[in-house]
């Protein structure tokens, strides 16, 4: 091999090390996606809340509650990359949600709502 071949195979071997070490970033072992979802149309409200286990491990007791004494839903194991899309019962203020679980996760997030565009239902 000639330098100019060396010198190119190691340029690519250094940019493949720097793109491993800056962009791979190992999943945490307990972590959580939540996203409580709100569409408000003139008659009808819809509303969801998605809960995914983005972590390495499975989560235990995760319990999604929705505030103002209602009851809340309660995913006895949540496998890592698993989904669960749930209702929140009539009842809720729909305001925020809180996700807890056995591993001491605890988040709160408002719930967000889609932006009105101009034509569509209920802009």
């Amino acid at each position: 091999m000639n330098k100019v071949t060396i010198a190119v195979i190691s340029a690519v071997v250094i940019v493949a090390i720097v793109v491993i070490v800056f962009f791979a970033k190992p999943a945490e072992k307990y972590s959580i996606f939540l996203d409580p979802f709100i569409d408000q149309q003139p008659l009808v409200t819809n509303t969801h809340v998605t809960v995914q286990n983005t972590g390495s491990e499975p989560l235990t007791n995760v319990r999604v509650d929705y505030g103002d004494g209602s009851k809340p839903d309660i995913i006895p194991v949540l496998h890592p990359g698993e989904k669960e899309i749930l209702s929140p019962p009539p009842n809720s203020n729909l305001q925020q949600v809180t996700v807890t679980t056995d591993e001491g996760i605890s988040i709160t997030k408002p719930y967000r709502s889609a932006p009105k565009m101009v034509g569509m239902m209920g802009s």
